[in-house]
């Protein structure tokens, strides 16, 4: 699917319309190759996602807050930090035809321009000071990776080289386009039209193609000149009078393409109301949680394979702690055999006795090998080896299940990772524990991230853990033993410290904090929510368990409805 020159037009009068006069508030990078600016603009937030990723290269306004995914930050992230923070967009502007995008920022810091150029598998983003040099670039590229365009700090701008070999489409006359079509009869008519004029991805040409013939794949011989030409000049028209169509074609429950005029070659074409929206709904949200599924998804299955085994270690387990009759079996045998020694014959390979005077008779195996003697003692030594391991079973246990919650927390920390680092975190922890088999997945950024501080109207401290490591963090090195600790009852998810500062901690602080907590659990979805409440000196460690496990007692439980601190 082609981010493409015509698309770009389309975005560029979104953009001028609701950015022009607006302030650069804030800026974050999303991850290692994509920018986000929060601008303020026509009393309402905007937040532009520049992304340089070589497949889904794109730019758009997102529909919600776009969040930081990078714990240290890359030169150009700080390069826009420091230069266009608190600056103004003056406009956005695209050279003609070319698939890049370009925003004029003036600002204490002088005049700057962001230059986005999404392309496939050449997609960069660089920071140009007004006299055209390159300040930093998401992508540094040399004179030995591109001998036609050089992308470097200190170097002019080199802007993508001209479409020489390409027509515009306002130029195209009958007779040329009936050229066009007779010197290639054989080839496929979209081709030539994506081959000799400028703007026309393949996307265009079908459809350009599909509306003059009813087909995509018409031949150029096949095809008349006369009502392609109509077609073109129609959509082109509505390109030059800046009329869009944004829109989505759906197809089997996912958005199979986008465009900013109907698309009639496609079903299940639909109307939407903007163009960021419509590239919002074919790439997907990058904020939130959905941000990074994919990357989520390699180490869920590792905690899943790791659940999967300890579930059924702990069913062997509690199988053997069930399986007692076996034990007294052993037992039983051997003293049988001791009693009925001198009555056995020599070879024999079974016998039967009763234990009981009215229980039921026991089938003895023997080995005839041995003398009876010698087979009592070994039911002797199985008894003896089956009751020591038996009586180290119900510490296994309580072992496995302590690991299986550890697992079950990392599965929550994972579900509620919304960045690189904490998806990271759980990555690390398997891999600290002995879970993770083979290399390590590769992840951008480092550090480690930080528990979540809030700070209330009436200036109560609240930190909140958003996984184990910082659960460990926000209850032992935060939190003094008159704090509130918070936790959602039964199910894994963030620690909670309300700060005592001498203060009466109203219900009202508590309510908020316990919604905090049980969005950050695995209850996030439920309607009502049951979250414990204690002092934090009556929260003590698990002897011998990982980071954040606890026990806890006094506790009181609060009923609220899961909130993001954005929330409340």
């Amino acid at each position: 699917m082609y981010f493409d020159a015509v698309t770009i037009m389309a975005l560029v009068d979104e953009l001028n319309e609701r950015l022009s006069g607006g302030r650069i508030q804030d800026s974050v990078e999303i991850d290692d190759e994509s920018i986000g600016l929060e601008i303020y603009a026509n009393r309402t937030r905007h937040y532009l996602l520049l992304s340089a990723h070589q497949q889904y290269a794109r730019v758009l306004l997102a529909g919600e807050k776009l969040r930081r995914g990078v714990q240290r930050p890359s030169p150009l992230g700080l390069q826009v930090r420091r230069y266009l923070e608190g600056a103004r967009v003056d406009r956005v502007h695209q050279p003609a035809w070319e698939r890049v995008v370009i925003v004029d920022i003036e600002g204490p810091e002088g005049v700057f321009q962001l230059v986005a150029e999404p392309m496939e598998r050449r997609a960069n983003i660089l920071l140009v000071r007004d006299d055209g040099i390159v300040m930093e670039c998401i992508r540094r590229v040399g004179a030995q990776d591109n001998r036609v365009r050089v992308s470097l700090p200190g170097q002019p701008y080199a802007p993508p080289p001209p479409q020489k070999l390409k027509r515009d489409p306002a130029t195209l006359t009958l007779t040329l386009l009936g050229d066009m079509l007779d010197n290639k009869p054989g080839e496929k008519s979209r081709q030539i039209l994506t081959g000799k004029l400028l703007g026309f991805s393949p996307q265009l040409a079908k459809e350009a193609v599909f509306r003059a013939t009813g087909a995509i794949n018409t031949r150029a011989g096949d095809t008349s000149a006369r009502t392609l030409l109509s077609v073109i000049e129609d959509v082109f028209g509505a390109i030059q009078d800046q009329v869009w169509q944004p829109g989505i074609a759906e197809a089997d429950d996912h958005v199979a393409a986008f465009a900013v005029y109907p698309l009639t070659y496609l079903e299940g074409w639909a109307p939407v109301d903007s163009v960021s929206a419509a590239l919002e709904r074919y790439y997907g949200p990058l904020v939130g949680e959905d941000s990074y599924s994919a990357a989520k998804k390699p180490v869920q299955a590792v905690v899943e394979e790791a659940k999967t085994r300890v579930e059924k270690k702990l069913r062997s387990m509690r199988d053997s702690l069930r399986d007692e009759a076996e034990l007294e079996h052993l037992k039983q045998s051997g003293e049988l055999l001791l009693a009925y020694q001198y009555s056995l014959s020599a070879g024999q390979t079974e016998f039967t006795a009763q234990y009981e005077v009215d229980g039921p008779e026991l089938e003895i195996r023997l080995d005839p090998a041995l003398t009876p003697l010698e087979n009592a003692q070994r039911y002797f030594e199985k008894y003896d080896k089956a009751k020591r391991a038996l009586a180290n079973v119900p510490e296994l246990v309580a072992a496995a299940e302590a690991e299986l919650a550890y697992l079950a927390q990392l599965e929550a920390d994972l579900e509620l990772a919304t960045n690189w680092p904490e998806i990271g975190e759980v990555q690390d922890a398997l891999q600290k524990h002995g879970y993770w088999r083979g290399p390590k997945t590769q992840r951008p950024g480092g550090g480690k991230s930080g528990p979540l501080k809030l700070t209330t109207d009436s200036g109560y401290v609240i930190w909140v853990g958003r996984n184990s490591r910082q659960n460990d963090i926000v209850t032992f090195d935060k939190g003094s033993p008159a704090d509130l600790w918070l936790h959602t009852r039964g199910v894994p998810g963030a620690h909670v410290i309300i700060k005592f500062d001498g203060r009466s901690i109203p219900d009202d602080v508590i309510e908020r904090a316990a919604s905090v907590a049980a969005y950050y659990s695995k209850a996030r979805a439920e309607g009502r929510v049951l979250v414990d409440v204690t002092q934090r000196k009556h929260v003590r460690k698990i002897k011998g368990g990982k980071p954040g496990m606890v026990t806890y007692r006094n506790e009181t439980p609060v009923e609220v409805a899961p909130a993001s601190e954005d929330d409340i």
